[in-house]
């Protein structure tokens, strides 16, 4: 048997959740122009929902995936981290969803001034629709697992982070260079990116020549 679509529960809200209120929320700023200003709204925690975001992006509401991709990114501009957990907030009322690693995906790039180092500028696109500048205020960092294989993020806003795809990151890989990299200790030379006037190290160069 097909799983039953959430859809229409989650608009109406009538499990009692407060996802009608939520969606008001958003939809009331969206209309006021810009995102909803949650780094200023503190409600009371009303529990957790049954609500998940999944490693590739895809949003979840009881197991079933969330189709509607307006919808989606409405539930994206309410989102909020304290700490390692993640919230849908409105004014009144705060609840819990699960994160399995990065909230957003980001799926592809633009670069300006490619390959004039410090001058470069490079422009990720999320899967919810937003454009984020790397540079100092929205860096790339890159993970590596105990067999080396890296896991990239680019911060979007208010500690809420986008794992770059596997394609964008080859392409980024294809446009980095190497840079000194000076520490208190002495320095060492990396292979990274440039964006922004900021160089975001990837790997030390001395691990490419192994």
């Amino acid at each position: 048997m097909a799983k039953r679509d959430t859809t229409q529960k989650i608009v109406t809200g009538s499990e009692g959740s407060g996802l009608e209120t939520l969606l008001k929320a958003t939809k009331d700023a969206a209309k006021a122009g810009g995102l909803p200003p949650v780094h200023l709204w503190n409600p009371p925690f009303c529990g957790d929902i049954d609500m998940e975001i999944r490693r590739d992006g895809t949003w979840f509401h009881e197991g079933t995936p969330i189709g509607r991709a307006p919808l989606v990114r409405l539930f994206s501009t309410i989102l909020k981290r304290e700490g390692d957990r993640y919230f849908l907030v409105t004014p009144v009322e705060k609840v819990g969803i699960r994160v399995e690693d990065a909230p957003f995906v980001a799926q592809d790039f633009t670069v300006t001034d490619e390959g004039s180092g410090p001058a470069q500028v490079v422009t990720f696109t999320t899967n919810v629709g937003d454009s984020v500048v790397a540079g100092p205020d929205n860096p790339i960092r890159v993970l590596r697992d105990d067999a080396g294989e890296p896991s990239p993020y680019v911060h979007v806003r208010a500690g809420l982070e986008a794992l770059i795809d596997r394609k964008s990151f080859y392409r980024l890989v294809d446009i980095g260079e190497a840079h000194r990299v000076e520490t208190e200790g002495g320095g060492e030379d990396w292979f990274g990116l440039w964006s922004q006037g900021t160089f975001f190290p990837f790997i030390p160069v001395r691990e490419l020549m192994v």
